[in-house]
């Protein structure tokens, strides 16, 4: 007599529906004012600039921790993907962070060439003075700060994104690589202030994201090498742009 293993649950989604919406609904306007703004930081100043990126990503990350505490399925510790048990492990994955993060950079230049990003020379320079050269730091307290941008963005953008977004759409659609895609989606869309072009290789940039997420099941290494990436390209930012 064959005896059946039970039939596995469908994963349940770890917050409520609406809950999900709101999040979306809110980084949505928030790129929208983003892309609309221009640049603020010439009236403001890039310290309160920083400092209201960080408490943005923050709020946003208690929101999402307040949304998983309702959906009672998951654990903050759950969301990351455990703990590490000894120092090898720690290492372990500092390397596939640093493995990950040239890949990427290959990916993405390829992206960028055939998207023709990687054209023009000086022209791409100044493209970039002007999409981008607002958030660059200068000053050795902007540096510090930049980093700690960097740090939060990795933390909080890695828990959101990949940790309760893609999750929540895979439990949604019962499909994991639909979490994946949607989770990528909304990650290019939350770039409003950087073009269309870059937010579709932000998307890209996402998806792999997604992809190392799932592979791991842990967020740990794709936090470190985004919050690595954002850092590495403010300081390489600064150097061209002087």
């Amino acid at each position: 007599m064959d005896v059946q293993s039970p039939p596995t649950a469908p994963p349940r989604r770890i917050a409520p529906l609406w809950h999900t919406i709101v999040l979306i609904v809110v980084l949505g306007v928030f790129s929208f004012l983003g892309a609309k703004a221009g640049h603020p930081v010439a009236r403001q100043g890039l310290v309160p600039q920083y400092v209201s990126m960080m408490i943005v990503e923050w709020l946003a990350f208690a929101y999402v921790l307040w949304g998983i505490h309702k959906g009672g399925v998951l654990t903050m510790r759950q969301m990351i993907g455990g703990r590490w048990e000894k120092v090898e492990d720690f290492l372990l994955e500092i390397g596939i962070a640093a493995a990950f993060w040239i890949v990427s950079l290959i990916v993405l230049g390829i992206g960028a060439y055939l998207m023709g990003m990687t054209k023009g020379g000086a022209q791409n320079i100044e493209e970039a003075k002007k999409i981008l050269g607002f958030l660059v730091p200068r000053t050795n307290l902007e540096i510090a700060l930049w980093i700690c941008v960097a740090l939060t963005a990795g933390f909080c953008e890695e828990f959101i994104f990949r940790g309760y977004i893609q999750r929540q759409f895979a439990a949604i659609s019962k499909n994991v690589f639909v979490g994946m895609v949607v989770s990528s989606i909304v990650f290019g869309l939350a770039h409003g202030y950087e073009g269309s072009k870059r937010m579709l290789l932000i998307f890209v940039y996402g998806f792999l994201f997604s992809a190392l997420a799932e592979l791991r099941k842990s967020l740990r290494p794709g936090m470190m090498a985004h919050a690595w990436h954002d850092a590495f390209t403010g300081l390489v930012m600064r150097v061209l742009l002087k």
